[in-house]
């Protein structure tokens, strides 16, 4: 019976042992986390209204041996949804940019976030109506022109001061409210990007309020901007909306503007139009004749 006892326990300790020793070998969670090459996240304040963001940064593989080069950027809001799928699509179809994801604001409260999520700051940083909801009246609506400030100055002012950027090749991509967005900039401060790449943006009701916006710049320069627009050929609401507005666009034809794309994107809604968005968004951008230059 001793005998018994003893090999029990030898027999236990041994299995203890190799317990200890295989968790021991399991890599701990911290140790797998996956961070995108070449890329960092910066936090950045805007300086009218004290609110904190964060820019995700990704610079091309290419950047640290060509010291003299400048490159071309991409601009995109809703940063944490957008990164990793143009990552991926500029790895393979447009190397040689920076791209420059906004966040949503980092510093709101935490009753706030938990009723909303993270993305709050997009209901107001992306809509330039300024309304009130009174089932929601935690969101300030209509701080467009507040962000698009914000963006033309603090963030446009960090990142030209970092790195090699060619300051008149700059690209801005949003899709949704972050399209809206982006079609707010355009009627306002056209110059603020060159290339506008707008992925079912929703406009709703709001189309005749963005051409009471129009910028006079719009029409007293040469062509210079690109628009590219797509939406899912199942968002059979949002649809009419968007391609009534690309056509009033067009036929204003606008001197600034050099070119105009709208494309459907076959048996996709609204939220599963995205990805392809960004994909064609990306090879879109790429045929486009990019300036290379050392200033």
């Amino acid at each position: 019976m001793k005998n018994i006892k003893q090999k029990f326990v030898f027999v236990l300790l041994a299995f203890l042992s190799l317990s200890k020793l295989e968790a021991s070998e399991q890599p701990s969670l911290e140790s797998t986390k996956f961070v995108i090459p070449d890329s960092q996240i910066i936090p950045i304040k805007d300086t009218q209204s004290n609110k904190q963001y964060a820019l995700y940064i990704k610079l091309p593989a290419t950047y640290k041996d060509n010291k003299d080069r400048h490159y071309p950027v991409i601009y995109f809001t809703d940063a944490l949804w957008h990164i990793e799928l143009l990552s991926a699509a500029t790895y393979f179809m447009m190397e040689d940019v920076i791209l420059v994801g906004i966040s949503w604001q980092t510093d709101i409260k935490d009753d706030v976030k938990q009723q909303y999520g993270a993305h709050f700051s997009r209901f107001g940083d992306y809509s330039f109506q300024k309304t009130i909801n009174p089932k929601h009246p935690k969101i300030q609506y209509g701080q467009a022109k507040n962000h698009l400030s914000f963006i033309r100055k603090d963030v446009f002012s960090f990142v030209e001061a970092h790195y090699r950027t060619q300051t008149d090749n700059r690209s801005y991509l949003g899709f949704s409210s972050g399209g809206l967005f982006g079609l707010y900039a355009l009627m306002t401060h056209p110059e603020t990007f060159k290339n506008y790449i707008l992925g079912s943006p929703s406009i709703w009701r709001h189309g005749t309020a963005l051409f009471d916006l129009e910028h006079e710049t719009l029409r007293g320069k040469k062509p210079k901007i690109n628009l590219f627009v797509t939406y899912g050929d199942l968002e059979k609401e949002l649809a009419p909306t968007i391609e009534h507005f690309v056509n009033t666009f067009k036929n204003k034809q606008y001197s600034l503007v050099s070119s105009i794309s709208l494309t459907t994107i076959e048996s996709a809604g609204h939220s599963d139009s995205f990805p392809e968005m960004g994909v064609r968004g990306v090879k879109w951008l790429s045929s486009l004749p990019i300036k290379e230059t050392k200033k």
